[in-house]
């Protein structure tokens, strides 16, 4: 079982993350995750915490001399703003006042009332989207195996607040998925917001902008894209094995993502069913045994079983619901109207997001290879991964 667990608070002294079922004698090093956690840290519109972190993985087992062992790989990356907090985080007894007025958009009064807590930082130090940086190392992991395949994963913004971009990060149609991938990676780092939209950019970042000056948040979607993807992934025999199910309960389980689309998703609902759906076509020249399509509104996954189209993931982040200018809440010791807890926290965080949600799309995706195509290790998997390709029509 391909699977990962995280600990961890917000504040604390760090975030540790286990993935467990990694087969053996993958190249893995620090610098395959640093990069990714070095992207989950940018974006126009980022707060005061990305000022002082400068994530870093330590990689304490399951890989040696640079390959993965077979046994779970354990990650630490370390908060460097735990010395600032260290009386309020500290796991011997301490002192602290306690946070009492619940942020509306947070779990923090949901949580108090499933776990009898009368101290609000006992739930937002873990419901912080400072946990998402484990998952990113997570992915990070996941995307390491799908690259020993030719399968990538890129993902992009394509909306904040009420502007959309126009286009995607598509290399030339010749272009191969590899050489796709680093083109819009190279060309990411030059972006403020992760959007392959220049001119939407700009619309973006003036949004951003005057939702600061008022004290507001934004939101906006995210795409993500698998490319590569073998027909056969996922299942339609079992619920919690089809594999858009595993996918939207991944995204959705991402703190501020609060819709998710497979291929068309809600515009399909809008259309009549042949405006939908996608030709089945043959691909070889006279009558040659293969199949193609011509387009993909089904997003790669049909029956919940991928059909070797790519996989493509939109997700729908909410604003987020720490302001400037808190929301009306009350007190829970008085029951008194109060302003919302004021925590420090991100304008627009949606080029984040998109990064942790490439990375959760990335991990159900080599969870479901792994499962497929079985082995302990590289070779055994490849082995496998060749005799169904050579069956395939």
């Amino acid at each position: 079982m391909f699977e990962y667990v995280t600990a961890g608070e917000s504040h604390g002294r760090g975030l540790l993350c286990i993935v467990r079922g990694v087969p053996a004698g993958f190249q893995l090093r620090p610098g395959d995750i640093d990069r990714e956690l070095s992207r989950r840290q940018l974006g126009y519109g980022r707060g005061g915490r990305m000022k002082i972190e400068r994530d870093r993985v330590q990689l304490i087992s399951g890989v040696r001399h640079g390959r993965t062992l077979g046994s779970p790989v354990g990650m630490m990356i370390e908060n460097r703003d735990w010395s600032n907090w260290s009386e309020e985080m500290s796991v011997e007894d301490g002192s602290a006042e306690p946070v009492v007025q619940p942020r509306p958009g947070h779990a923090d009064l949901a949580g108090a009332c499933k776990y009898g807590h009368r101290d609000l930082r006992n739930v937002l130090e873990r419901a912080s989207a400072r946990e998402t940086a484990a998952r990113v190392a997570a992915g990070a992991v996941a995307a390491v195996i799908l690259r020993g395949f030719d399968i990538w994963v890129m993902s992009w913004v394509c909306c904040i607040g009420t502007v959309e971009a126009d286009g995607e990060p598509a290399g030339p149609s010749d272009c191969s998925r590899r050489s796709a991938w680093r083109s819009w990676r190279s060309r990411e780092e030059q972006t403020m917001l992760r959007c392959p939209d220049a001119e939407a950019e700009r619309k973006m970042v003036g949004e951003i902008d005057q939702a600061a000056r008022v004290g507001d948040t934004l939101g906006g979607v995210i795409q993500t894209v698998a490319c590569g993807i073998p027909p056969g992934l996922g299942s339609y025999a079992s619920r919690d094995r089809r594999l858009d199910g595993r996918l939207a309960a991944a995204v959705m389980s991402v703190p501020g993502i609060k819709g998710v689309e497979i291929g068309a998703g809600f515009r399909a609902a809008r259309s009549v069913g042949s405006q939908v759906h996608d030709p089945i076509l043959p691909s070889g020249p006279d009558g040659d045994v293969g199949f193609c399509r011509e387009s993909n509104r089904a997003g790669g996954l049909e029956g919940g079983v991928t059909n070797g189209e790519d996989v493509v993931v939109r997700a729908a982040m909410k604003p987020i619901a720490t302001l400037g200018q808190p929301i009306a809440s009350v007190d829970i010791e008085t029951g008194r109207a109060a302003e919302a807890h004021r925590e420090r926290a991100d304008v627009c965080a949606v080029p984040a997001a998109g990064v942790v949600v490439e990375a959760e799309v990335a991990f159900e995706i080599a969870a479901a290879f792994v499962r497929k195509f079985g082995g302990d290790s590289k070779d055994e998997i490849k082995a496998n991964y060749r005799s169904y390709r050579e069956g395939l029509p």
